[in-house]
């Protein structure tokens, strides 16, 4: 039992090692020449506007969803004029880069894992090498780069929406201005607030990325391989998330103190 639990924990410390190298030498390749610049591009592409509606969408369910919730408390100590302001405290600080996070890493780190996947049981990974084409700039450092470029739009995104869809469920209920809306919404919502919160996405994409790449890399067992790389891809990516986050909002109010 203890060896079964210490080869376990052994394996995992192993795992992790091998994706931190991945995505250091992914980082280092980003900027030596030469740049894949057309390929970054077009993950941008499929990556960041195929991914907008899903992030716009979930953005104003949420704005809607919060501002009802935050008026149901608020309401018992009179305090309905904070509404958009803790709204849009709670989306920019928190709430939109967590939520668009997980978003992407369901439906980028899932589709990275099995396109690399199919590639690598198929052996056209192999043949690429074989025409004197570097794999892993040509295939992972693209796709890792479009994930860090495009998770802070798309986090943008979803604030923006947030806010929107809060000042829809606020004028419905209490007829609030628009002007008036807006003025109290960021009234309290300074640069301090929105570029470090804005800018740890970068960290998730390069989270997303990586682990979606490594893995498909790694493929093995054929298609078998391929469906349970697009699973790990999902859970892994959402787990180390959801733990980087608690360490990033540390040393962001560290870094940051007037956003605590």
């Amino acid at each position: 039992m203890v060896e079964r639990v210490g080869a376990s924990i052994l394996g995992t410390l192993a795992f992790i090692g091998e994706v931190s190298l991945f995505g250091f030498r992914a980082l280092r390749e980003a900027f030596v020449p030469p740049y894949e610049i057309r390929e970054v591009i077009r993950h941008v592409y499929e990556i960041g506007w195929r991914s907008a509606p899903l992030i716009a969408t979930s953005g104003l369910s949420i704005g809607v969803v919060l501002s009802m919730h935050t008026r149901a408390s608020l309401e018992r100590f009179g305090a309905e004029a904070m509404i958009p302001a803790g709204l849009a405290i709670a989306l920019i600080r928190e709430t939109g880069p967590l939520v668009t996070a997980l978003l992407v890493a369901g439906r980028v780190g899932a589709g990275i894992g099995a396109e690399l996947g199919a590639m690598k049981v198929t052996e056209q990974i192999d043949a690429l090498e074989a025409v004197a084409v570097d794999s892993f700039r040509f295939l992972a450092v693209t796709r890792i780069l479009a994930c860090i470029i495009a998770m802070p739009l798309l986090t943008a995104i979803i604030d923006f929406c947030g806010i929107f869809g809060g000042f829809l469920a606020e004028t419905a209920i209490s007829g609030m201005s628009w002007d008036l809306y807006f003025y109290r919404a960021f009234s309290m919502i300074g640069f301090s607030d929105f570029i470090p919160a804005t800018l740890k996405t970068a960290v998730f994409g390069m989270i997303i990325g990586t682990i979606g790449c490594y893995l498909g890399f790694t493929t093995t067992q054929g298609t078998e391989g391929v469906g349970r790389t697009s699973t790990r891809s999902v859970v892994l990516s959402s787990i180390v998330i959801i733990i980087t986050n608690v360490v990033l909002v540390r040393l962001i109010f560290f870094l940051f103190p007037a956003t605590v």
